[in-house]
Order: structure tokens, then sequence, then C-alpha cells
């Protein structure tokens, strides 16, 4: 558990007293024991990663490369030319990989 030194000090009086109303606002709360059903509902939605999805198509749009575009000789990714990093012959860097 992570202490926070900084904090001030508490007495145990105090550490009593708040436990105690914290205990108090626990029992007028409603909800406190009851399971949120709706997250058990969300859980089944998910897809697990390496699920097969095979019969599922894209419905992306992929643009070709732009005039002011490279692809970076390291990532392999499109980047403006602004992240131009360095140049060694044909192949081009970019920032992040620089």
């Amino acid at each position: 558990m992570a202490t926070d030194y900084d904090a001030p000090r508490k007495t145990d009086e105090e550490m009593s007293e708040d436990s105690i109303e914290e205990l108090k606002t626990r029992r007028n709360d409603q909800n406190s024991g009851k399971v949120d059903e709706d997250e058990v509902e969300a859980a089944e939605a998910f897809e697990l990663p390496g699920a097969d999805l095979s019969h599922e198509e894209l419905t992306v749009r992929v643009l070709p490369r732009q005039a002011d575009e490279f692809t970076c000789a390291s990532c392999f990714l499109v980047k403006h030319r602004s992240q131009v990093a360095e140049i060694k012959g044909d192949k081009i860097y970019c920032v992040d990989c620089y």
C-alpha cells in the first residue's frame, strides 16, 4: 500500500472515528451489496484476441501514400515529411526511430 509521507498524521482516535463514519455511510448505502449485472452482460460481448474473424469484412478505405509522405525504413509507418529525421542513401528514417 502506498504511503503519503507528506500528509498530516492522524492519531489513533481520529482514525477510529473516520472508520466508524465510513461504516455508517456504507450501511446506509442501499446499493453497496448489489452486483452490477450490466458488467457481466458487457463482458460477454467482448471478443478475445485471436478470435476467428475470417467471416468479417473490413470497410476501411486505404489511400495510397501521398506526395508529402514517406515510409520509415525502420518502423514502416507512413508519416508526413515533417517527421523525417535522417536520410541514408535511399532509406528514410522518422524522428521516432532515429
